[in-house]
C-alpha cells in the first residue's frame, strides 16, 4: 500500500557542513533520523545547509570537504535518496529567493531577540566593545534563511533541540505576516523536541564537540578509532576494583551502541572489577561491528566525489520539483507577475485579502505564547494572554475556529475582546475561517 505524498506529514532536518561528523552526531542526529525516514506516514526532507556554513566559517576548503564527508556519511549509514529529498541547500535558488520574500514581512525587533545575535552584542558589551562588533549581516539575518529552508517546502515539523526552538517560532511569525498580507501561502511548521537524543560524551568527558576537540570521526579507520578510545580518560582504579558506570564516558558510548543485554553486562564488569583496557576493548569492538560496515561504503564515495554529486543534483532536481512552481506562487502573491494580468488580478487580490482575518501567534520576551485574532485590516478582534507552551495556545486556538461560543467560554478571562471588537465580530471572523478551512479540505479530498 502506498501513501499519498500530499497525506504525508512533512520533516525536515538541516546540516551545516562545517565538520567532519563523529559518533556524537551518528548517535544523536544521522541514526535516529534514519529510522525516522523510513516511516512511510511522513515524507523526509534532508539538506546540506551550505549558505548557513558561510556564516560560520570563511575557509572554502572546508566547506566542500564537510559537503563531501556528511553527504556520503548519510548515505553510507543507510538513508535511501530515492526515497526521500536529500540536497544541497545552494542547488535550491529558490531559497534566497524567498528569503529576501521573507525578510521584507520581518521585524527587526523580532531578530534582535535572536539568541545568536543577542549572544554575540552581550559578548561585546562585555568587553567594552561596540555592541555589532564582528556581527555580520549574515549572522542577523541567519533565523530568515533558515526560515526560508522551512518554508519552502511546506514542512509540517522540524525536529530540533530546545535552543533552537526560536527559530521555529520565528519561521511561523514570518509565515503568519506573509499570509497576512499576501494570503494563505505558507504552512506554519511545528518544533519537534527531540528530548531523548544521545548527548554522548567526549575523548576528555565533557560532551563531544569539536569546539572541545575531543571528537571520535564516526568514520575513523579500525586503527585509529582504537587508538582514540584508548585515550578516553578514566579513573584510577586497578583491575579487580569496583567501578561506578555513573559519569563513565567509556560506559556512555557504549550504552549508545550497545543493547540492553550488552550494556547490563557491562555494568556487572563494571562491578567486578574490569580493567580499564579491557572495557575500552570491548567498546571498541562494539561500535567497529556497527561501524565498520558502513566504513566500506564511507570510503568508497569519499573516493568517488562524482557520484556523491550526482545524487546531491539528482535530489535538487526533485526537491525543485515542488520550490519551482511554489516561488511562482509566490512570486505572484507578491506582485511580480506578468504586467499583462495587473488589470485583472488587482481586483481580485483586493477581494481576497478582504475576506481572510487571520490568527498569529508569537512568543514575547516572558517566555509565554500568545496569539491574537486580527481582521484584514490589522486590527485586532480577540487577544490572549500569556499560555505556558505553543501546544497550548494552538489548542485554544484550535477550539476558538471549531466552536467560538463555547471555546469563548471555556478560555475566560484567557482571552479579551480587541478595542472596539465584540463577540459578533469575533464569531464573523472566526465563521470565514472556519469556512475558509473546509474549503480548503474540500479541495485536498
Amino acid at each position: 500500500m502506498t501513501t499519498n505524498h500530499s497525506q504525508r506529514t512533512r520533516v525536515l532536518t538541516g546540516i551545516t557542513t562545517t565538520g567532519t561528523p563523529h559518533l556524537g552526531n551518528y548517535a544523536g542526529a544521522i541514526r535516529p533520523t534514519l529510522q525516522a525516514s523510513r516511516n512511510p506516514t511522513t515524507q523526509g526532507f534532508y539538506f546540506l545547509a551550505d549558505y548557513h556554513a558561510l556564516i560560520k566559517c570563511d575557509d572554502p576548503a572546508r566547506i566542500q570537504r564537510s559537503t563531501l564527508e556528511i553527504a556520503a556519511s548519510w548515505i553510507a549509514a543507510g538513508l535511501d535518496p530515492d526515497s526521500v529529498m536529500f540536497y544541497r541547500q545552494s542547488d535550491i535558488p529558490e531559497i534566497p529567493e524567498l528569503t529576501w520574500f521573507l525578510t521584507c514581512v520581518t521585524g527587526k525587533g523580532m531578530l534582535n531577540r535572536a539568541h545568536a545575535y543577542k549572544a554575540s552584542v552581550d559578548k561585546n558589551n562585555l568587553a567594552g566593545n561596540d555592541p555589532d562588533a564582528d556581527v555580520t549581516a549574515g549572522l542577523f539575518m541567519y533565523p530568515v534563511l533558515m526560515g526560508a529552508d522551512i518554508l519552502m517546502f511546506k514542512a509540517h515539523k522540524v525536529p530540533v533541540g530546545r535552543d533552537q526552538i526560536q527559530h521555529i517560532e520565528m519561521a511561523r511569525d514570518m509565515a503568519s505576516s506573509f499570509n497576512h498580507l499576501y494570503g494563505e501561502h505558507l504552512v506554519l511548521p511545528e518544533a519537534v523536541i527531540e528530548e531523548s537524543v544521545a548527548l554522548l560524551p567526549g575523548l576528555d568527558g565533557r560532551k563531544m564537540s569539536k569546539s572541545y576537540d575531543n571528537t571520535i570521526p564516526l568514520f575513523s579507520s579500525s586503527a585509529q578509532l582504537k587508538k582514540l578510545i584508548s585515550g578516553i580518560v578514566t579513573d584510577s582504579r586497578a583491575p579487580g576494583e569496583a567501578k561506578d558506570t555513573e559519569g563513565s564516558a567509556l560506559f556512555q558510548i557504549y550504552q549508545a551502541f550497545a543493547s540492553a543485554e550488552e550494556t547490563a553486562s557491562l555494568a556487572k564488569a563494571y562491578a567486578d572489577g574490569i580493567g580499564w583496557g579491557d572495557a575500552k576493548q570491548m567498546l571498541f569492538e562494539r561500535i567497529d561491528r556497527e561501524v565498520a560496515p558502513m566504513r566500506a561504503k564511507y570510503e568508497e564515495l569519499i573516493n568517488n566525489p562524482a557520484t556523491v554529486d550526482a545524487i546531491l543534483l539528482k535530489g535538487a532536481a526533485k526537491a525543485r520539483e515542488l520550490a519551482t512552481p511554489f516561488i511562482q506562487e509566490l512570486r505572484h502573491a507578491v506582485g511580480l507577475r506578468s504586467l499583462a494580468s495587473a488589470a485583472s488580478s488587482q481586483g481580485h487580490a483586493k477581494t481576497a485579502r478582504a475576506a481572510s482575518p487571520a490568527f498569529k501567534q508569537y512568543r514575547e520576551q516572558d517566555g509565554q505564547f500568545y496569539f491574537k485574532l486580527v481582521d484584514p485590516q490589522g486590527r485586532v478582534l480577540l487577544q490572549s494572554l500569556g499560555f505556558g507552551s505553543p501546544k497550548d495556545a494552538g489548542m485554544a486556538i484550535a477550539q476558538l475556529q471549531q466552536d467560538d461560543a463555547k471555546a469563548l467560554a471555556a478560555l475566560g478571562a484567557q482571552v479579551k475582546f480587541g478595542e472596539g471588537a465584540s463577540a459578533a465580530l469575533v464569531a464573523e471572523a472566526l465563521a470565514t475561517l472556519r469556512a475558509e478551512l473546509a474549503e480548503k479540505a474540500k479541495a485536498k479530498s
